[in-house]
């Protein structure tokens, strides 16, 4: 599976969110934490905020959370709202065929191990048996 870099700093700055304290958490706080670059942050925390991630609240006391508890946050979620539904493997004929089964079972290994973690499992350093 390959990740964009979009898709691996919003893992990372979901995961500092899930191992924060109860409250919002400034951005500057999660940009300097995971060494993400702030206008890049500020991009990718409106993503998640438009599609229901996350709650923020401007303000000197403004910041951002998660907008469900972080057992209820999927690896899975994070990577759905950053790259979209996976490509189905086509294209493939002749001998070559069975090859789209590959990355067909491949692709479904990847995903089950990405909605088994949630953010609570990161954030407190202990994922399940994968």
């Amino acid at each position: 599976m390959r990740l964009s870099v979009r898709t691996q700093y919003a893992l990372r700055a979901a995961a500092e969110l899930a191992a924060a304290a109860p409250g919002p958490v400034p951005a500057e706080r999660i940009a300097a934490a995971q060494r993400i670059p702030r206008r890049f942050l500020d991009n990718i925390l409106l993503q998640m905020r438009r599609a229901g991630l996350i709650h923020s609240q401007r303000g000197p006391d403004g910041g951002y959370w998660l907008a469900r508890p972080a057992e209820q946050i999927t690896l899975a979620d994070v990577v759905l709202i950053m790259e979209g539904a996976p490509q189905d493997s086509e294209g493939f004929h002749g001998v070559a065929e069975p090859l789209g089964d590959v990355w067909t079972a491949l692709r479904d290994h990847e995903q089950a191990t990405l909605t088994e973690v949630t953010l609570a499992h990161i954030a407190t350093g202990s994922l399940p048996p994968l």
